[in-house]
């Protein structure tokens, strides 16, 4: 009783506040308000998954500038509430455990943050949203076996090719056996020329993953 009366209490001074619009939250609402998630622009792609060279690929939300989705991938990548990440995994993991063939996956693969970056930061934004999908989809992460071994230049201002460039040869597999023979759900947050995961699923297969599917928090547009 007095725990939540002090809870109450500083909720009161100090109230959370929305993710997407900075509205306080208000009771039965976590990191995003009702309001912004009525409001967000899914892309639904899901229901017609497009062709990476190596399998499909869907994203939960579309990624415009000034943005709710812009504001809710800042807070997750920049403040430190890897949380949302989580949140935006169980959700669309809901959604996606009944969709083909996302739902076939054997395991999920996070895309890897390089060391210095991650150490930086604190956490992989892109693991976890691994996580609310595994937890929603009941299939297992497989965190450790793909590693980013090489810093890339910032992608902002680079053509397709030129990001494409960028990414080669950036990542590595670090444990073959955990993905051989196995349909993989590559995991990121955001997609914008999809060169990222192209690198990733190309290394994932040549080290003997049967299939590599591709999901993302965000396409930018």
């Amino acid at each position: 009783m007095i725990n939540r009366y002090l809870k109450d209490l500083a909720s009161l001074f100090f109230p959370k506040t929305c993710a997407g619009c900075d509205a306080p939250l208000v009771h039965g609402e976590k990191l995003i308000c009702t309001s912004c998630w009525y409001h967000l622009p899914f892309t639904l792609s899901h229901d017609n998954a497009g062709n990476l060279s190596t399998g499909q690929s869907a994203s939960f939300l579309y990624l415009l500038g000034s943005s709710r989705v812009q504001r809710i991938i800042h807070q997750l990548k920049y403040h430190n509430r890897p949380e949302i990440g989580t949140l935006l995994g169980e959700k669309y993991g809901t959604v996606l455990h009944e969709i083909t063939p996302f739902n076939e996956a054997d395991v999920i693969v996070p895309v890897p943050l390089h060391p210095g970056k991650l150490r930086k930061r604190g956490y992989n934004q892109s693991a976890f949203f691994a996580q609310g999908l595994s937890h929603s989809m009941r299939k297992p992460i497989v965190s450790e076996c793909l590693i980013r071994h090489r810093v890339t230049e910032s992608q902002t201002t680079k053509n397709r090719y030129e990001r494409y460039q960028n990414m080669e040869s950036a990542f590595r597999l670090n444990d073959a056996e955990a993905v051989a023979g196995k349909h993989v759900l590559l995991v990121d947050d955001v997609l914008t020329t999809g060169a990222t995961l192209e690198a990733c699923s190309t290394v994932l297969l040549a080290g003997g993953a049967m299939k590599v599917s591709a999901i993302t928090i965000a396409k930018a547009l």
